[in-house]
C-alpha cells in the first residue's frame, strides 16, 4: 500500500530526508544522468525564476514514510504548459501500479490548468532513431505505458536530432494533451520546445541546435504519432477544474450521538445538520467518510492523563447520565483527586462543558474527520474541509471546555508541522486559547486569533495581545481582541493585517478554525456578520492559496450557519479558481 502526496516545504526536516531518498532512486533508476542535475533538485523546487519552472515533487510513500516512486513535475506559468522532467518507481518492476498511479496524479494536477497540456521525453522505439538495440524492448513498454493515456511522440519534426555524435539514442518529444480533444498548434509547440530546450538543456545545447530543432515544426497543428500499440483505447482524461472547484468535506455521523438534550444548550446535532443541508445545494463539495488515525496523535497534543479522564470517565456513564464540571481546585499534579466527579473539575475550565456516554466516542470522530482532512491536504493540496463537532478550539494540553474535547485543529496542525510550517487562523468569536497553549512555546507553528476581547468574552483569561509566545515559540502568537461592536468593515481591516503576518511567516499550510458565531443574531456572539462578509472573509483567506485544511468551531445559530458556512466557501472558490 502507498499514498501519493505532493512534497511541502523542501526546507523541512521531514522532507528534507523525502528529497534524499528521491535522489537516491534517481541515482539508481537513472545512472547516466548528470550528478549537478541529481544535486540541484532541493534547489529548483526552491528557486522557480532561477530554473523558469515551478515545480512540483509528487511522493509515492508507504506508511513508514518509505519513498516507493515519484514524479518530478515542471510549470511554465508564462507559456502555461507542464513539462514532467521524470518520473521513476523505486524498482525497475513498477509492482504495486506505483509508476500508474503517480502518472494519473501528474496528470490531474495538468488537467487544473486550462493549459496547453503535459509534455516529456521519452527513448524511442524506432530502430532506425535508437541505435541502442537493446534499450528498444525497455522503450517499447515505456511508450506503450504512455499510449494507454493517450500520450504519443511527436512526429514530423528533427526532435530527435543526436545533440552530439555520441548521442546514440536521442528521445522522442511525448505529448499528453490531458484534455479531450485538444490539439497542438504550431506557434505553441515552437514556444514551448524552445522553454524546454534552453530552460532544461541551456548547458548542452548549442543557440544553432536550439534553432535547428525549433524551425523543423512545420506543421499546424503539429503531428502526433497514430496509436501503435492500445489500438485506439486509453485511460480517460480527468476532469478540468472549474470556476468553482470541488472541495473534501468530511464528516461523521458519529457526531450525533453527542448531544445534550437540556434546554438552552446551543451545541447541538442540528447546527451541522443545518450546514449539511446548504452546503448539499452546491456543487462545492466531494463528499468523504472519515479514516481511522491512531490515538497517538491526539496524545502528541494532549496530555496522556486528561485523555485517559475523558475516555475513561465516558465509559463510566450511563447513557443519558450527564456529568457537570462543578469542583474547581488549585491544580496540584501529585494530588489528584479520586472521584470521577471531583476530577471533572480537575480537567476542566468552566461548569457547561459535559462528560456523557458518548463524548469519547465523539471526539475521537471529530479528530479522526479532522486527520483525514489534513491527510487529504497534504496528499493532495488544495481545500478540505472538517465539518465536525464537538468542536475543538478551546481544548488545551491539560484541560478542556468551552464545548471543546480534544483540539481538532491543534491536532491537525501537529500532524502537518513535520512536512512545512503551519499557520492556524482562528476567526471564531471567542479566543482560540487552546492551539495558542499548546503551541505557545513552538516556532514552526503560527497562531494567529481575531476575537472579542476577553473583558467581554469567554474564556475572559486569554486572547490579550500582549501574549506573544515563549521562549522559542516569542513572535509565534498573535492575538487581535476586538471591540464588542466591530463591523466587519473593521474586522476585515484587521484581517488583512493578520493575513499580512501568515504570508510573512511563509507557511506550507493553513489551518482555518472556522467559528460562526460572529453572524447576526449567535446566542454567544455581539458582532453582526452577514452571508455577504462570509463571502468576502472566504474570498480574502482563499487568496492566500494555501493548502488548507478548515475546521468547524463554533456557530450556533442554526438558521443561517450553513448559508453562512456555505457563503464562506462560495468565497473561497471564487479566490482558487483555475489559472
Amino acid at each position: 500500500m502507498f499514498r501519493i502526496r505532493r512534497l511541502a516545504d523542501p526546507d523541512f526536516p521531514a522532507e528534507k530526508k523525502v528529497i534524499q531518498q528521491v535522489q537516491e532512486i534517481i541515482r539508481r533508476q537513472f545512472p547516466l544522468l548528470n550528478s549537478d542535475k541529481v544535486d540541484r533538485l532541493p534547489d529548483q523546487l526552491n528557486d522557480p525564476l532561477k530554473y523558469g519552472f515551478r515545480a512540483s515533487l509528487f511522493i509515492a510513500e508507504d506508511r513508514r514514510a518509505q519513498v516507493k516512486g515519484f514524479a518530478l513535475l515542471f510549470y511554465a506559468p508564462d507559456l502555461r504548459f507542464h513539462y514532467l522532467d521524470l518520473i521513476a518507481a523505486d524498482s525497475f518492476k513498477t509492482t504495486g501500479g506505483v509508476g500508474g498511479a503517480l502518472y494519473q496524479r501528474v496528470r490531474e494536477e495538468v488537467g487544473r490548468v486550462e493549459g496547453l497540456g503535459l509534455f516529456f521525453e521519452c527513448l524511442p522505439d524506432d530502430e532506425s532513431v535508437c541505435l541502442d538495440r537493446t534499450s528498444i524492448p525497455q522503450n517499447i513498454a515505456r511508450l506503450k505505458f504512455y499510449e494507454r493515456f493517450g500520450a504519443r511522440p511527436i512526429i514530423g519534426t528533427a526532435y530527435e536530432a543526436p545533440v552530439t555524435e555520441k548521442d546514440k539514442c536521442p528521445p522522442f518529444l511525448v505529448y499528453d494533451p490531458v484534455k479531450e480533444g485538444r490539439v497542438l498548434l504550431r506557434r505553441d509547440a515552437k514556444r514551448v520546445v524552445q522553454a524546454i530546450l534552453e530552460r532544461c538543456y541551456g548547458d548542452l545545447c548549442s543557440p544553432e541546435y536550439i534553432s535547428l530543432i525549433v524551425t523543423s515544426f512545420g506543421d499546424d497543428p503539429v503531428r502526433i504519432r497514430k496509436p501503435r500499440y492500445s489500438k485506439g483505447k486509453k485511460i480517460p482524461a480527468p476532469s478540468l477544474g472549474t470556476a468553482s472547484p470541488p472541495f473534501h468535506l468530511v464528516m461523521s455521523a458519529r457526531h450525533a450521538i453527542h448531544h445534550i438534550r437540556e434546554r438552552g444548550y446551543v451545541e447541538s446535532p442540528a447546527r451541522l445538520e443545518s450546514i449539511l443541508k446548504d452546503v448539499k445545494e452546491t456543487s462545492l463539495f466531494n463528499f468523504l467518510s472519515e479514516e481511522e488515525f491512531s490515538e497517538a496523535h491526539i496524545r502528541r497534543t494532549h496530555d496522556d492523563k486528561m485523555v485517559d479522564f475523558i475516555k475513561n470517565a465516558a465509559s463510566w456513564m450511563e447513557k443519558g447520565e450527564t456529568l457537570y464540571p462543578y469542583i474547581f481546585p488549585v491544580r496540584n499534579p501529585l494530588k489528584i483527586p479520586n472521584d470521577p466527579h471531583v476530577q471533572a473539575g480537575y480537567y476542566c475550565i468552566d461548569t457547561f462543558t459535559p462528560i456523557t456516554s458518548d463524548i469519547w466516542a465523539a471526539a475521537r470522530s471529530a479528530a479522526n474527520c479532522s486527520l483525514t482532512a489534513a491527510r487529504l491536504v497534504l496528499d493532495e493540496g488544495g481545500v478540505t474541509y472538517a465539518l465536525v463537532r464537538p468542536p475543538g478550539h478551546h481544548a488545551e494540553r491539560k484541560v478542556f471546555g468551552g464545548f471543546c474535547y480534544l483540539n481538532n485543529v491543534a491536532v491537525v496542525s501537529d500532524f502537518l508541522s513535520p512536512h512545512g510550517r503551519v499557520a492556524i487562523l482562528d476567526v471564531d468569536f471567542h479566543h482560540g486559547n487552546g492551539q495558542q497553549e499548546i503551541f505557545y512555546e513552538r516556532s514552526d507553528v503560527l497562531t494567529v486569533s481575531l476575537h472579542g476581547h476577553p473583558s467581554f468574552a469567554y474564556p475572559y483569561f486569554s486572547g490579550f495581545a500582549n501574549e506573544k509566545g515563549r521562549g522559542q515559540g516569542e513572535g509565534y502568537n498573535l492575538n487581535y481582541p476586538l471591540a464588542e461592536t466591530t463591523s466587519f468593515a473593521e474586522y476585515r481591516t484587521t484581517l488583512s493585517k493578520a493575513i499580512q503576518h501568515i504570508k510573512k511567516f511563509n507557511p506550507a499550510f493553513l489551518v482555518v478554525a472556522l467559528g460562526l458565531d460572529t453572524a447576526k443574531g449567535d446566542p454567544t456572539g455581539t458582532w453582526r456578520f452577514r452571508d455577504g462578509d462570509f463571502f468576502l472573509m472566504g474570498e480574502d483567506i482563499g487568496n492566500m492559496n494555501l493548502p488548507t485544511v478548515v475546521v468547524q468551531e463554533g456557530g450556533y445559530r442554526t438558521l443561517n450557519i450553513g448559508l453562512n458556512v456555505r457563503r464562506f466557501f462560495e468565497g473561497m472558490a471564487s479566490s482558487r479558481a483555475p489559472e
